[in-house]
């Protein structure tokens, strides 16, 4: 039902995947930064999510964890698994019991595996496109998704799609490890939707493509006029970086869902200042 990609890469773990199922990404992706990911599929066990991380979290190898869960499941003829572990050791497994065309196949730091799909070129396509694109580990495993869905996908069609990033520290705030945890749940081309998505995230919540700029007297005079004209701020506008024009880029930035990204030194996210001006075009 499922085409999937577990990975690891610069510290980085993570699963995505796309399938004719609805939301495949509350059944599929399991992921601890640190330890590494996996995928359960096809007449998935749910527990091998939960099951697996806790065996690399002790050490146990992503091949040998999987050989250790499926000498425990007695349906293990109808399961499909990818694993990594956080060194980049890969696994995969298709039962014999799963819908053809079913299969996998590992490279550096990755495993790939699909079922129910118009063929073998689509998990092919999954792993090339992953060994060939460069940029962070959620680049490359969108582009290997994307790839898979190109080359044909989940043969009955699509539905969903999900794409999950771990490492330390990388969620809201700092206070878990999910980097990127995006689902499309229910959609006539849910591959590209969780690319569309994926866009607006990476735009508007994670701090990378987001150039930082010198609170220089004349853009911190702009900002000054563009806040006053929203009643934001009511200070002076001569361009001096000072506590009232930060409280109100700090306000106002909190408000916008951009509080991820208030520096205390003298440089403003290139981000920040796009939505301020966005806001008030008729500000010159």
């Amino acid at each position: 039902m499922t085409f999937s990609i577990v990975a690891a890469d610069r510290g980085d773990v993570g699963v995505a995947v796309a399938s004719k199922f609805p939301a495949v990404g509350a059944v599929v992706p399991w992921a601890r930064a640190g330890v590494g990911a996996v995928a359960t599929q096809s007449y998935a066990n749910t527990s091998f999510g939960p099951r697996g991380l806790e065996l690399m979290g002790r050490g146990v190898s992503a091949d040998h964890a999987l050989e250790q869960m499926l000498a425990e499941d007695a349906d293990r003829a109808q399961r499909q698994v990818g694993a990594v572990d956080a060194h980049g050791v890969p696994a995969t497994f298709t039962g014999e019991g799963c819908t053809d065309w079913a299969g996998g196949r590992t490279g550096a730091g990755f495993a790939a595996q699909g079922n129910i799909l118009v063929g073998q070129e689509v998990v092919d396509a999954v792993a090339e496109a992953f060994e060939t694109i460069e940029g962070d580990l959620v680049d490359r495993l969108l582009a290997a998704l994307l790839a898979g869905d190109a080359a044909g996908g989940d043969r009955r069609g699509r539905q969903s799609a999900a794409l999950l990033v771990v490492r330390e520290a990388g969620g809201y705030g700092g206070f878990n490890d999910r980097y990127v945890d995006l689902r499309v749940d229910d959609h006539a081309d849910a591959p590209r939707e969780l690319s569309r998505v994926f866009e607006a995230y990476d735009r508007d919540i994670l701090i990378r493509n987001d150039p930082l700029l010198d609170a220089s007297p004349e853009l911190v005079a702009e900002l000054q006029g563009r806040l006053a004209a929203l009643g934001r701020y009511g200070g002076p506008t001569g361009g001096l970086y000072d506590a009232a024009i930060r409280e109100a880029i700090e306000d106002f930035a909190g408000e916008q869902n951009l509080e991820g990204k208030i520096r205390d030194d003298d440089r403003i996210y290139e981000s920040i200042v796009r939505e301020i001006r966005d806001i008030t075009p008729e500000v010159d």
